[in-house]
């Protein structure tokens, strides 16, 4: 039989889902946390709720701001909680969901291509370029040519680069693979 206390930590659980499934990135606002694998868990605590968050990567500049707006979210709620940054394994775009993609490309920004580990099964931290190897297309999001070309590795965040098409001319920011 569960516990009254297991039923209602079960239930906050299920209602701090809810709530932060609309919580959005501060950088990107047109998509959200879980949307690009960011919200990694809920769970019940031993001090209440903790939410279980992946950087993009290390020196992500908006991890303090995703905290505080979660934070702030569970309290405007009556919620008691925390935030656990958690770095393994890394954070990979293949854990951002088609949703998120499309909104990128909506948005004008390019979504990431797959990454290796991907197409390996196995994650690799290092990745090596065979010499000559050509790079993937990227297509403009706002015509959607493949006439593209990569003016900075980066672009207005270093998990984005910026690129240019050629064909409608209009600069815009590839979220990188990784």
């Amino acid at each position: 039989m569960t516990s009254p206390t297991s039923q209602h930590d079960t239930a906050e659980v299920a209602r701090a889902w809810t709530l932060l499934e609309a919580l959005t990135d501060p950088e990107i606002p047109v998509v959200t946390l879980r949307e690009l694998g960011i919200l990694r868990d809920v769970r019940a605590g031993h001090e209440g709720l903790e939410v279980v968050i992946t950087p993009t990567y290390s020196g992500c500049p908006a991890m303090g701001q995703i905290e505080d707006d979660v934070k702030a979210l569970l309290q405007t709620h009556g919620l008691q909680g925390r935030v656990v940054t958690q770095l393994a394994p890394a954070w990979t775009t293949d854990w951002m969901s088609e949703a998120a993609k499309d909104k990128l490309r909506a948005y004008g920004i390019a979504p990431p291509h797959a990454c290796a580990s991907n197409a390996t099964g196995a994650a690799s931290v290092v990745q090596f370029a065979a010499r000559g190897a050509k790079t993937e297309v990227v297509n403009c999001p706002q015509c959607g040519s493949a006439n593209t070309t990569e003016t900075s590795h980066f672009g207005s965040t270093a998990c984005k680069a910026l690129y240019r098409c050629l064909a409608c001319m209009e600069p815009f920011d590839y979220f990188k693979p990784y």
